[in-house]
């Protein structure tokens, strides 16, 4: 590892000098080749093994990661434009079509909101204003008005539909079918055998 660093400050010591030399060269063309040349040995040399290294030891390094802190407005940026885009809206529409995708985000959703929800019941203006909610007469009696709907129940019919294409039903529907299936088949195999 020393060895690596020492070879890169000597590469890096050969590379000032040969500037320096290039430098008090008289003319143009002179000093645009050895730039050239420069460039060149400094692209070869970071290439190596050596200098891939090197550069990983330094970008390693804790004081040269304190330096690299990324600009907040440029990363809000790229996150609007990856996520906001057309192309953003295609790909999460494909990938939520894929079941296990879908499962997994909504689980790691899930913990997220059910936090925020019991945040929100510890907050007191919030508790207060639901309990005057739902102490308010007049939404109780609109409430029995609502259940008693036609287009409520139609409504809960909706949501019934939307709960069993979610993919966390999907998946547990999907288990209970296949436990259900296995149970079936050994029940069946289990009365053939009596017989």
């Amino acid at each position: 590892m020393k060895e690596v660093i020492i070879m890169l400050k000597k590469g890096i010591t050969l590379l000032l000098v040969i500037s320096l030399l290039s430098g008090c060269s008289e003319s143009e063309n002179s000093q645009q080749m050895d730039y050239d040349q420069t460039k060149k040995m400094v692209v070869d040399i970071l290439k190596t093994d050596e200098g891939k290294k090197a550069i990983r030891e330094v970008m390693n390094d804790e004081e040269i990661k304190q330096n690299l802190v990324m600009n907040e407005k440029a990363v809000t940026n790229t996150i609007e434009k990856t996520l906001v885009s057309d192309k953003a809206a295609e790909f999460w529409q494909k990938k939520f079509k894929d079941p296990e995708f879908a499962e997994t985000m909504a689980k790691s959703m899930k913990s997220e909101n059910e936090k925020l929800i019991k945040d929100l019941m510890k907050d007191p203006g919030y508790r207060k204003m639901m309990v005057e909610l739902l102490q308010d007469p007049s939404l109780e009696s609109e409430m029995k008005n609502i259940l008693k709907s036609t287009e409520y129940r139609e409504h809960v019919e909706q949501i019934l539909q939307e709960t069993m294409e979610t993919p966390e039903f999907k998946s547990k529907f999907k288990e209970l079918l296949d436990k259900a299936a296995k149970e079936a088949s050994s029940s069946l195999l289990s009365e053939e055998n009596k017989i």
